[in-house]
């Protein structure tokens, strides 16, 4: 597996970030959706990476910067078929190691509360992150888990 830079522009990681932005927006109401597509991606302060095999896109993964101290997790999405194989934890692993690199000391994200995004919660929980409050320009939302870690 490596894992590099996403290319907005490739038809692949397209398809998989649409994918990402259906179904996450499918599983909440629209108001609770904060799934970015392509065009929040290509946003100033965010990295988006792509995890491969050959020429298999596994998953993707960005890292917005919110300030010069705190980051947050966006955009994570695992191909179905490559579900339970290590490339989400891969990806929030290099998310985590960059953030940590640019001098963050602090990592958050928001996900859904809904058993849809239960085994996202878990991967999450399984990199060392918490519950707590909603932080940038987040609001409290009974469809949203907000999460962070230290690092």
């Amino acid at each position: 597996m490596k894992i590099i830079p996403a290319d907005l522009d490739d038809a692949r990681v397209v398809a998989l970030l649409e994918i990402h932005h259906e179904t996450a927006r499918a599983s909440v109401p629209i108001c609770s959706a904060h799934a970015l597509d392509v065009s929040g991606l290509r946003a100033p302060g965010i990295s988006i990476w792509a995890a491969w095999d050959d020429d298999t896109l596994l998953a993707l993964g960005a890292l917005r910067t919110l300030d010069a101290h705190h980051g947050e997790v966006k955009s994570m999405h695992t191909a179905q078929a490559q579900r339970g194989k290590g490339a989400g934890s891969a990806i929030l692993a290099h998310i985590i190691a960059t953030a940590r690199d640019r001098g963050m000391s602090r990592l958050s994200l928001e996900t859904g509360a809904t058993d849809y995004f239960e085994p996202a919660r878990a991967l999450y929980r399984r990199h060392g992150f918490n519950g707590c409050a909603p932080f940038g320009d987040h609001v409290p939302d009974r469809n949203s888990v907000f999460m962070t870690r230290r690092l």
